[in-house]
């Protein structure tokens, strides 16, 4: 009976009385399960197909891993506005395994080339890794779990990224792919925020409000404008660091197609950023178009992005032009910190946890500040001292210690990114494409400062893989050259390999 079924076309074997009686079979049961399980059990079998498909393309292609984590950096917590009660979160830490294990089957029969991984910056986050660890048995922290969420941001996001980037997206259209997906949700960020100025907020976004946001983000009566991500810093500082890179990436691209889109993608970003109404969020264009003009090494572009720097900063610093809106006064504030109420307040928290971390050169344990702090141990005095700054918060539960290590390495990926832009790049659009991803990367050091927004998505995410690109520098200019010289586009998109 099978036999006859071999030279049949797929329409003709659906009509074999064997075909026939499965599927009949499978109905049943599937409506059985349906029948006792109800609502919930038949959405599952719906999404069964989907899922199954996904994990074919994924182990075929581990590269899909890569997307899908971005796709969920910016989606997962703008998402548990509407879906409550489920960890999406952590979708994120079980693509990242998805995605080592399909590097795995798709190279079931093939070496790995863990060669890519024997770089510095893998040794760096590895160490980084190592000491949160052993933050593990910090006899000062109050709460085990707290550790286990906290710890992923800080410390494993950061290192599974890199060495997942280094294996399987290390290639100029992954470059390029990984621009254009970028850019794609920052229009889409600024538009949600717009769509929240302008319009008014959906159900989730005000219940949300109603609940836990208002305190922060609805100041003298003004709404302060998140979009979908976790809160108006983390847009602001995330939409800041597109507005920079975009704008370095359109003059660096040749073509006037690219140039239109990515300048309208940098423009739209930067009011973003405006509508946030985030301070902090102002030295990302600053620090990141310092670093770019400089990568640049180009007279025009230093010249232009010098007078342009020098004239918002005596716009905000030295007129009162504007005042009368809401989010320019706000932003001005920024260059008068000593009027500052809040900014007043968190010198004196830090002098707070001056005192009590004299004596904690390893901190009070990951987790025990900050949000983890008040849900896991908020009978912990970290839990009750704001942080804000990232670096404040890296000091407070990781010490002095963690604090010089962290600097350090955030520091060492500066220098030498400097170094293999100035020193190793010679192609002058690639150069000041990877110069706008550390021009990225240096604005949010700087935002860093004021807000906790290096560890957080979709932030994260992106500074992470634009260290791989940087680091790749000298990889991805063997390859362009080759491209040019087979007479191929450097950009253009070749079949998966």
């Amino acid at each position: 009976m099978l036999e006859s079924l071999k030279d049949k076309t797929g329409a003709t074997k659906l009509q074999h009385p064997l075909i026939i009686g499965l599927v009949i079979i499978a109905t049943i049961v599937v409506g059985f399960i349906i029948a006792r399980g109800g609502f919930k059990i038949a959405i599952a079998m719906m999404l069964l197909a989907p899922i199954l498909i996904y994990l074919n393309r994924l182990f075929v292609h581990p590269v899909l891993g890569i997307y899908s984590v971005l796709f969920m950096a910016f989606t997962a917590i703008g998402l548990t506005r509407y879906i409550q009660g489920v960890p999406l979160g952590l979708s994120i830490d079980g693509l990242l395994v998805l995605t080592i294990i399909s590097i795995f089957f798709r190279n079931f029969y093939d070496k790995i080339d863990f060669k890519l991984l024997n770089r510095d910056i893998v040794y760096l986050l590895i160490i980084w890794f190592a000491y949160s660890i052993l933050e593990f048995f910090n006899p000062q922290a109050l709460s085990r779990t707290a550790w286990f969420y906290a710890m992923r941001g800080m410390s494993l996001y950061p290192l599974l990224a890199v060495m997942l980037g280094l294996l399987i997206f290390n290639r100029l259209r992954h470059l390029y792919g990984f621009l254009i997906f970028w850019a794609a949700f920052s229009l889409l960020a600024t538009l949600k925020g717009l769509q929240q100025k302008y319009i008014g907020l959906d159900f989730g976004e005000q219940h949300w409000l109603d609940t836990i946001g208002a305190v922060t983000h609805i100041i003298n009566g003004k709404l302060r404008i998140f979009s979908f991500f976790s809160d108006a810093g983390q847009f602001g500082a995330a939409q800041g660091a597109a507005g920079i890179v975009f704008a370095g990436i359109a003059s660096a691209f040749k073509g006037w197609k690219n140039k239109i889109f990515f300048w309208t993608v940098s423009i739209l970003s930067f009011w973003g950023m405006m509508l946030s109404g985030t301070r902090g969020a102002m030295i990302v264009p600053a620090l990141g178009g310092i670093t770019y003009v400089i990568l640049s090494k180009r007279v025009r572009v230093m010249i232009v992005g010098g007078i342009t720097l020098a004239f918002l900063y005596f716009f905000f610093a030295y007129t009162y032009i504007g005042d009368s809106n809401a989010t320019i006064a706000r932003m001005r504030t920024a260059f008068h910190p000593e009027k500052d109420a809040s900014y007043q307040v968190r010198l004196q928290n830090r002098e707070i946890l001056k005192t009590y971390l004299a004596d904690k050169p390893f901190g009070g344990g990951i987790g025990s500040a900050g949000n983890w702090g008040q849900r896991f141990s908020p009978q912990g005095f970290l839990a009750n001292v704001a942080t804000d700054s990232w670096y404040v918060q890296i000091w407070a539960e990781q010490g002095r210690v963690g604090l010089i290590l962290h600097l350090f390495i955030l520091m060492y990926i500066m220098i030498k990114g400097f170094y293999i832009i100035l020193a190793r790049i010679h192609i002058k659009e690639l150069s000041n494409v990877l110069g706008a991803l550390l021009g990225g990367f240096a604005g949010i050091i700087g935002a860093a400062y004021g807000n906790g927004v290096l560890g957080q998505m979709p932030t994260g995410i992106l500074l992470y893989l634009s260290w791989v690109f940087i680091f790749s520098g000298q990889q991805l200019e063997r390859e362009y050259n080759a491209r040019l010289s087979q007479g191929i586009s450097p950009w253009s998109f070749k079949p998966r390999d």
